[in-house]
Order: structure tokens, then sequence, then C-alpha cells
């Protein structure tokens, strides 16, 4: 879906492009002349090949239900852990983090309930141990559960012996966030090294009004420490049935639209890894199963210590947790190295706008959009006036065209001299479509913003239930294409007739309509707030051109 949409806006963005140069205001005189690895496999328990696993433990990835939480023939119990942000869920069978709910999000669009992260039946974390060829799922083990320190240090704290290792495991929750810090022992009892193997989650609940739009953003994210984050789409894991990538990171992730899992390594640290990312068979269109896993490797005296953040993805938040985990929440997609430059800023200055002056999301976007036409009203000015020299040298262009026809050398000197006699340039002719080119970045990185940023998510506005879903009621597409063809209107007032211009200006409208209709309400509203701002300019324009055509 989001590739249609990018390839509309493109398609948009080309049809402004291509325009002057279709029906140009006046016709010019002819001139002379990494450390990746992706395998097939057959089943998502398949070994891993050779290469993938140079520097990793003999374990091939989990199967997929691995991270449920048992039935196993022990009772298994539960402790819930409540801070001012969120509650946290934890069973005994492994020590696994089986469910966190957000106490400031809500379900969309009944919000009837609180946001909860796992889904039914499966763990958000949970662990395997293996130590030579031997592996232990933790989900199969009751670990015994000291919450003694739970009133005043707030640790939880589960620990247990196995066949193969002794591991402790101490959960402490931070104040104020949604971040756990997880420190913990692994010693061997034989001779090869025990390892830990951190389970993510299948993939998150949907909280939202869209599901299958959430069901699109489900996706592994990994940022190894020395490049950048990258992106492991559930589609992209089921087509290869098995991802490897190798550490060392500062971070690995699974994530929804507005939501994250990530496991981080600690502030002066590294999570060892390799990861390991699976999927079964395609099972429906749009891929919601996939499992990974990261290595983690304890020091010389088993020592091992992490970080798991389950909450909103928040820009300031993730900021502040360092590791540039922001970049787990990349906007663009596939184009992210281009959309990315443009919508951060404008994400950011959004932000900071909601709260500086306290208003609502829609009321600025209401400001942003007037301000961005404020801006470049010196630039569509110069254009506009640009545009109408072009017209008013139009019959001498003609006479030059005729008069030098078979003589395009002297016919470009002419040129340049009539251009120059009037302070014009050979670029002269396609300034006008610029003011045209400039917004498109803004409201091209403005569509990923309303995609992925949950501070928008379920604002209303006005009529509005929701500013980051479609207007229910279509009000604002179709004010949207009427302000958008009233400005097309007094553009073409008192210029020469042209039968291409005015039918491109009434079907672009139309257009534009079609294209939005299913778009945030946002953006609509941001793109008619653009063209009713944009009217005064071209009306003036319009009476002085007038003024021209009189004189």
């Amino acid at each position: 879906m989001d590739k249609r949409i990018i390839f509309a806006f493109v398609l948009a963005a080309g049809v402004l492009l291509i325009t002057p140069y279709i029906f140009p205001p006046a016709p010019a005189p002819v001139l002379p002349a990494g450390g990746d690895s992706t395998a097939n496999s057959s089943a998502p328990s398949a070994a891993l090949p050779s290469a993938a696993t140079a520097n990793a433990p003999p374990l091939g990835p989990p199967p997929v239900s691995s991270t449920a939480v048992p039935t196993a023939a022990f009772a298994a119990e539960t402790a819930s852990v409540a801070t001012p942000r969120a509650t946290f869920r934890f069973s005994n069978a492994g020590g696994a983090l089986i469910g966190v709910e957000l106490g400031d999000y809500m379900v969309l669009p009944a919000r009837n309930r609180k946001v909860a992260l796992n889904r039914r039946g499966a763990a958000l974390v949970s662990y395997r141990v293996f130590a030579g060829a031997d592996t232990v799922d933790l989900a199969t083990v009751p670990l015994h559960a000291d919450t003694s320190r739970l009133g005043s240090a707030r640790v939880l704290r589960y620990d247990g012996a196995l066949a193969i290792a002794k591991i402790d495991l101490q959960y402490a929750f931070v104040a104020d966030s949604y971040l756990v810090r997880v420190t913990g022992t692994l010693n061997s009892v034989g001779a090869a090294p025990a390892r830990l193997a951190i389970m993510m989650p299948v993939g998150l609940a949907s909280s939202e009004a869209d599901s299958l739009d959430d069901q699109h953003h489900l996706a592994f994210v990994v940022k190894p420490a020395t490049d950048g984050a990258e992106s492991v789409p559930f589609a992209k894991v089921e087509k290869n049935r098995l991802i490897a990538k190798a550490g060392p990171f500062n971070w690995v992730a699974s994530k929804s639209k507005y939501f994250l899992l990530a496991v981080l390594a600690p502030s002066r640290g590294q999570l060892s890894g390799p990861a390991f990312f699976t999927a079964p068979a395609a099972t429906s269109k749009v891929p919601s199963v996939a499992t990974g896993e990261v290595i983690v490797t304890p020091d010389s005296e088993g020592r091992f210590t992490f970080d798991i953040y389950a909450g909103p993805q928040q820009w300031q938040r993730l900021v502040a947790l360092g590791h540039e985990l922001e970049h787990a929440n990349p906007y663009g997609g596939f184009m992210q190295t281009v959309v990315q430059p443009f919508a951060t800023p404008i994400m950011r200055l959004l932000l900071w706008m909601h709260d500086t002056f306290r208003l609502n999301y829609g009321w600025v976007l209401v400001i942003f959009g007037v301000a961005v036409r404020i801006i470049l009203w010196p630039l569509n000015q110069s254009a506009m006036r640009s545009s109408l020299r072009m017209q008013r040298i139009q019959p001498q262009l003609t006479a030059l065209q005729q008069r030098y026809k078979a003589n395009p050398e002297k016919m470009h000197a002419e040129y340049m001299k009539l251009l120059q006699s009037h302070g014009m340039t050979p670029f002269s002719q396609f300034s006008g479509c610029l003011p045209l080119l400039i917004p498109m970045p803004v409201l091209f990185a403005l569509f990923f913003v309303f995609q992925n940023t949950i501070e928008f998510r379920g604002v209303s506005f006005l009529w509005l239930p929701d500013i980051s879903q479609k207007d229910p009621y279509f009000i604002l597409p179709i004010v949207m294409g009427i302000s958008m063809l009233a400005l097309s209107w007094v553009g073409l007032r008192n210029s020469p007739p042209n039968p291409q211009a005015k039918m491109m200006g009434y079907l672009m409208p139309v257009f534009m309509v079609v294209l939005f209709v299913s778009f945030p309400a946002g953006l609509n509203l941001y793109y008619a707030v653009q063209n009713v701002a944009a009217l005064p300019q071209q009306w003036l324009i319009a009476k002085e051109r007038a003024k021209n055509a009189a004189g």
C-alpha cells in the first residue's frame, strides 16, 4: 500500500514538473546543439548455514511457537509490577516477560481499554540457554520467584538450576519510564560455556482502528554497533524464511506502527549477537507472525546485562534512551534516505509548536500551513512576475522564431539580447514551476510523519475523531479539492487563452481529491490550508496581469 501511495505522490510531482515543459508560458527559440546474510530454508527450524554462523553458537533459529506461554506439567505463576507508566507481567516459566499494559494509551477507536503489547498466549520476551550442543527452552522450566524486594527497591528476581547451567535473572524497574533493567548470571555446569538467547515477540498486538495498516508496519529493527539501523519487515523475513545478522548490536527491536519492544545493550556495552529472524510459510497476504532472537554471551564470570524498553515510539523519549533508538521508527520506508532529512525536522517543529503554544495538533497544522505560504511568498511573487514578463515578450519571441528560422545561432543571440533587455535569463520561463515543487517535499514528508508519529495518534480536532486517520465524512478532501480548483481558477484569470493549461487546472483538483481521500485527515487539513493561504497572492498577481494586459 505504501509503495502505491509513494508512486501516486511521485506521479503528482511529475505532473507538476513536466507541465511547464508541455505547456510552456512562452515557446523558447530553437538553440544549437555488509555483514548480513540471508538464506532460504525449507523450515524455520533448519540449521543455519556455516557462513552465517562462523562466530555463532551451534544454535538454529527457534520454532515460531517457542515464545508461547507453556502449558507445562507445573502450574505457571505470574507476578505483576505496576509503574506510573505501565504494568509489567512476568511468569515463573523461565522468568519470561509475558505482558505489558500501557497506562497512557487506549485501544482505538473504542478507547474502552488500555493498550497491551502482548498477543494472547504469546510472551514478549523469553529465553533459551545453550551450552555446546545442548539447549534448554526456559519456558519449560519453573524458576523460583523472589518478590521480596518489589515494595522498596522494585526488583523482581528469578533463579533456578538447569541441567546445563544455573541462571539468575533480576528485573529492576525505572520510575516514570517504560524501561526495565535486566541483570543476571549464567554459569555453565559442564565444560562448554553457556550462552543466553533472548527471544523477541512473534509480533505486537494491534490496538489501532486500522489493524491491517498496523500489520503492514510489523518489523524487526537492528542497530549494529558500527552501522546504521536496519529494518527487517515481517514480509522480508517470510520471503527468506531465515535471516541472520552479525553482531555486535546496540539494540534489537520488534515494532508495530506506534509501539516498540526493544532489547538494548547497557549504556557502556553491546549485545554480542548474532541475531536470527525466521517465519513460517505464508499464511496471509500481509505477514503477521515472525520470530527473532539475539544471542548474549556472558562475561568471564557469567554476568550479563541488558535493558528492555516496552512502550510508545515517542521521538523525545527514544532519543533520551540513547543508542540512536529513535531510528527504530524510520520515516519513508524504502525511501528513507530521501524522506528522513525532511520528515525529522518537520516532525520536531510540529512537536515544538504543540508543546510551546499548548495548541491542539489540528491548529498546529493550520498555523504551519499558513507559515509555509508566508515563507514562500517572496519566491512565489518572483516566479509569478517572471511568468508575466514572459507573457509580455511572447509576440517578440514569436517574431524571432519566424525571422531566424533558418539560422539557429543568430536566433539564439537575438533571444539572449531580448531576455537581457527585460532583465531575464533563459531559466526565467521555467521558474514558475519552482513554487509548485518546493512545498512537495514538505507534503511528502508530512505523509510519513502522520504514518509514524504516535503524538498524532487518536488526536481529535473539530469533527475529526483522529487526525492520523482519514476524514470519516470526506469533508476535508472535498474542501481541499475546492480550494485547489479556486486556486487554479484565479491563476488562469486574465491569462492568454490556453486550453491545455485550463484542462490541467480542472483535472488536477479531481486527481488530488481521489488521491487524498484515504489519506490522514491532518494531511488534507494542511494542504487545504496551504491552498486557501495562497489565494490572496494569486488574486494580486491576477490583478497585476489584467493591468499589464490593459496597458
